[in-house]
């Protein structure tokens, strides 16, 4: 058996990654495709619209907490870094099931920074370091607004019997914020740290 002679340069070429490609989009942005998920298409469009400004208000209540995890400081700067971190998993974890529930629904789920900060509801916060009681007041704030949307969402979601999204709102969302309510506004109720009044 003969030896076959190898064309180094065209076998090279084979496994060069193709870089710099650009086509259409295949979905443009505000148009939905008919997933069969037995949900009318008014009842998935109206998800989809509320589900995008919950995205947005999400992913920047994630960005809250990591600007303030790297920011904070003071005499409770060990716990609030890492409790920050945790909460910004968690929106995290959040920002993903919301995106892919869009997705479900036929929609197209915001995502470029750009995009997020024209649509969010959140006040921007300032670039510079705030004290803790001020980066609290921000996130509980925050919470506020996401979690007046997902309410008044689960409501819109349970009339349209978008059971789906519904129960996303409901077991996951609202849940979620609540708990991390809870957690950061503990850090700023004025209680004795020693003694007793």
């Amino acid at each position: 058996m003969a030896n076959a002679i190898v064309d180094a340069d065209q076998v090279l070429q084979h496994a060069t990654p193709i870089t710099h490609q650009q086509g259409q989009e295949l979905q443009p942005w505000g148009h939905l495709i008919r997933m069969p998920i037995a949900l009318s298409e008014a009842a998935c469009r109206e998800g989809v619209d509320n589900l995008n400004q919950l995205l947005a208000d999400t992913i920047t209540l994630r960005d809250l907490y990591k600007k303030h995890h790297w920011q904070v400081s003071g005499p409770t700067f060990y716990q609030l870094h890492l409790l920050f971190d945790k909460h910004y998993a968690e929106q995290a974890k959040l920002i993903d099931s919301i995106a892919e529930r869009i997705q479900v629904l036929g929609g197209v789920s915001i995502a470029m920074a750009p995009d997020v900060a024209e649509t969010t509801l959140i006040p921007r916060a300032p670039k510079g370091r705030e004290s803790v009681p001020v980066q609290i007041s921000r996130l509980l704030h925050a919470h506020e607004i996401v979690l007046k949307e997902a309410r008044t969402m689960a409501r819109l979601a349970a009339q349209r019997e978008d059971d789906g999204t519904n129960d996303l709102l409901v077991s996951e969302v609202i849940r979620t914020n609540e708990l991390q309510v809870w957690f950061v506004a503990e850090h700023v109720v004025d209680a004795p740290i020693v003694r007793a009044e």
